[in-house]
């Protein structure tokens, strides 16, 4: 039964501080003349499921961080599973910065066992996040369900990861700590008390009558008798996401050579085809730092034995410190589903869902005992020969095969809580694997939701539309996790590289050949551009690595929307649609977003072209931009035209901008290499450049180093450049440095 909270004010008062009017009970309430009607009715209500005249408290957690407590939230949620602490120290560097929200307009009421919560929106405001989607940017105007589950091509909520926090372009963010299947209204419903009602038009008369009219709100439904809210400030919107990425324990920092080229081999591989596929990139003097091995190096895989073939890998250690001889660390592929044929699989059996995904039984992760035996099985026959990471697949979704919503799992857990946190479990799992060994790795994951960002694994998935990979790379920057483009297989040789080109300015270089047995040089026409790309990635490394040490310690997005960056406007626009009787028969407004153009850190705009394309139009934000490739000045605030040809991908670079670049090798070890320092525009500025041993977590306990590279004017007013590198500490990765002013 609900608490019934103690009421100091009049029956009015409370019917319009308390209520919305999502119920028609309630608003029986306005109807009521004395205080003996009022209570009675009151008491019915109480048992009727419904909990009246909750105020909600907001609790300061760090600065610019809150959070409210509605009703009884569930103890599982993403911080519960997860286990991460936020960086409070990182939170508390940020500036202080009010609550952004009216809180009189944000309300919550409890009914039937269900939290109904309400936001408001203003006009001109835009709503981004909600999980990763693939086809659209903004999501104001939009009805989703945030399920975890495979993408088949539909925004509508099911995707790999539902993240229940959204970004605001006003400057802040909103989490639901809600592992439930959560339904949402985007500015999409239209309530009775709204003080912002849309304008009353007549369809037959009125040629402006809209199938959507306004709203002025967020709705959110989630199926549990409370849940936590968590509201983070701004005051831009890259404010918000770096506070809750904090939040989350910020980013994850990869493993130096988790920044390098990716190969996976062909299922079912042998040791001798998997050291010649490494011998064959060296051949074609082509970077590779990781081999990834598909499901063939089990003895079963669909369920998983998580031992290995022994004939095909009769000597894994062998296979493993041949590759390490080379520089190429090894990644192995797994899912969650435990063959009967697996060592382990009586010792777990006690601890498994009701239920079997193809016919392996479905550890419980949430328990104890499972992590217990599952982590002491990959630690003795994965991990101490040397194994560097996992891609951890198959718990995503696929309604036809995954465990149904109503299978009982032995910790007493939902299926549907699992659903939403499994991926989570597997991940904290293995990080803390690596963790204790003082070693970092990284790896895939098909799944992930909110609380995830420090753990190091990319999402992938089986659709592959490329435009919309590009889209959910954008997407990734607005709900903390991280995404892959990666590479299959392709129609033509343009439509190769232009893959290539984008999954190298992406967190995770890869070509997947589990099914189709490509390579690099798959097409010999475009095999050197394809190189050049690759190598240009290498180069790129000491950059991208220091976007990712901002990620760990300040919470920024390596890779992130347009939208993030200050100062940027998309022009989007909302159009009355065509009325068409078969397509259109509403005339619903249509919208105009930038979806295929983003930034790689601080610095570096990535504007990329797909098959058939020959030019495309760039989006410059405020300030000056120039061409990565020739330093030459091509616009400022503006909307420019470029036609690059096939060999480059257009990028562009800020005023001020300083890239770090080392030179283009094939492979990573523990060599020093020289920087250069490519310095764009006439701007002073400096640049914090990241280096620690690229492979441990002691950089947890402050072994690093961040060099200045300061640029500024001399007396002659020319710029010059300058490194800085604080007393007392040292360097592991650069031998010395030169800088290159490409737009003087």
């Amino acid at each position: 039964m609900l608490s019934i909270p103690i009421i100091t004010n009049s029956p009015r008062q409370i019917t319009n501080n308390a209520f919305t009017s999502r119920n028609n009970i309630l608003t029986l309430l306005f109807q009521l003349k004395n205080s003996m009607r009022y209570w009675l009715f009151f008491i019915v209500l109480t048992f009727s499921g419904i909990t009246v005249g909750q105020d909600i408290k907001w609790t300061g957690i760090a600065n610019g961080v809150w959070s409210a407590r509605i009703g009884e939230p569930e103890t599982l949620n993403f911080y519960s599973v997860t286990g991460v602490l936020p960086k409070t120290d990182a939170l508390n560097a940020m500036p202080d910065t009010p609550f952004p929200v009216a809180t009189d307009e944000i309300k919550a009421t409890l009914i039937d066992g269900k939290t109904y919560l309400h936001f408001p929106l203003e006009k001109g405001e835009q709503i981004y996040g909600l999980g990763l989607n693939f086809k659209t940017i903004e999501q104001r105007g939009r009805i989703m369900r945030l399920h975890v589950d495979h993408y088949s091509g539909i925004d509508n909520g099911r995707t790999h990861a539902p993240v229940p926090f959204y970004i605001s372009s006003k400057g802040y963010g909103v989490l639901i700590n809600s592992a439930r299947y959560i339904d949402i209204w985007v500015g999409t419903a239209v309530t009775k008390e709204s003080k912002n009602p849309p304008e009353i038009r007549d369809r037959n008369t009125d040629p402006n009558w809209q199938a959507n009219p306004y709203s002025d709100n967020v709705e959110i439904l989630v199926p549990a008798k409370g849940t936590e809210i968590i509201v983070f400030g701004g005051p831009t919107m890259l404010d918000a996401v770096s506070r809750y990425n904090l939040f989350n324990g910020g980013g994850c920092l990869p493993p130096r050579w988790g920044l390098g080229f990716w190969q996976r081999t062909p299922t079912l591989y042998n040791e001798a085809d998997v050291l010649n596929e490494a011998r064959e990139y060296e051949a074609h003097k082509f970077p590779l730092t990781v081999i990834g091995l598909e499901p063939g190096w089990q003895s079963k895989s669909y369920p998983c034995s998580y031992e290995w073939d022994k004939t095909r890998f009769p000597d894994p250690e062998r296979l493993i410190d041949s590759l390490g001889k080379m520089d190429i660390y090894t990644n192995l592929w797994i899912n969650p589903y435990i063959s009967p044929d697996s060592r382990i699989y009586k010792s777990i059996l006690p601890y498994t869902a009701s239920h079997t995904v193809w016919t392996g039984i479905i550890p419980d992760y949430s328990m104890p005992e499972v992590q217990k035996i599952i982590g002491e099985h990959f630690e003795n026959n994965i991990i101490s020969k040397g194994v560097s990471g996992f891609k951890m697949d198959e718990n995503d979704g696929f309604d036809d095969w995954l465990w149904p919503d109503v299978a009982l799992f032995p910790s007493g857990n939902s299926a549907e809580q699992m659903r939403q946190t499994y991926a989570l479990m597997m991940q904290k799992l293995t990080t803390r694997l690596y963790h204790d060994k003082n070693t970092r790795t990284y790896g895939l994951i098909r799944a992930s939701n909110a609380g995830a960002s420090s753990f190091p694994y990319v999402i992938y998935n089986d659709y592959y539309s490329h435009r919309d990979f590009i889209t959910a790379l954008i997407n990734s920057s607005f709900c903390g996790v991280l995404w892959t483009p990666e590479v299959r297989a392709s129609g033509s040789s343009e439509e190769w590289l232009r893959r290539m080109q984008t999954v190298c300015f992406s967190p995770l270089a890869m070509i997947n050949a589990w099914a189709d047995g490509t390579k690099p040089w798959s097409f010999p026409e475009v095999e050197k551009q394809v190189q050049e790309i690759a190598y240009l990635r290498m180069q790129l490394i000491p950059y991208i690595y220091t976007a990712f040490a901002d990620y760990a310690f300040y919470g920024k997005p390596p890779f992130r929307a347009m939208n993030l960056e200050p100062g940027f406007s998309t022009g989007t626009l909302s159009e009355q649609g065509i009325l068409s009787s078969t397509e259109n028969p509403y005339a619903k407004a249509l919208k105009k977003e930038i979806r295929d153009q983003y930034l790689m850190g601080d610095f570096l705009l990535i504007a990329p072209l797909f098959a058939g394309e020959t030019s495309r139009e760039v989006v410059l934000p405020p300030g000056k931009w120039y061409d990565f490739y020739t330093g030459k000045l091509v616009g400022e605030s503006e909307v420019i035209k470029v036609s690059p040809g096939i060999d480059k991908i257009p990028v562009f670079v800020k005023d001020g901008g300083i890239i770090p670049m080392m030179p283009a090798v094939t492979s990573l070890n523990n060599k020093k290499l020289p920087v250069e320092i490519r310095v764009y525009g006439q701007k002073e500025n400096s640049y914090y450049l990241y280096d620690d041993d690229g492979t441990t977590f002691n950089y947890e306990k402050g072994e690093y180093t961040r060099l200045e590279l300061k640029v500024y004017k001399n007396k002659k007013g020319k710029l010059v450049g300058k490194v800085i590198i604080p007393e007392n500490t040292r360097l592991w990765s650069y031998s010395e440095f030169t800088f290159r002013f490409v737009s003087m």
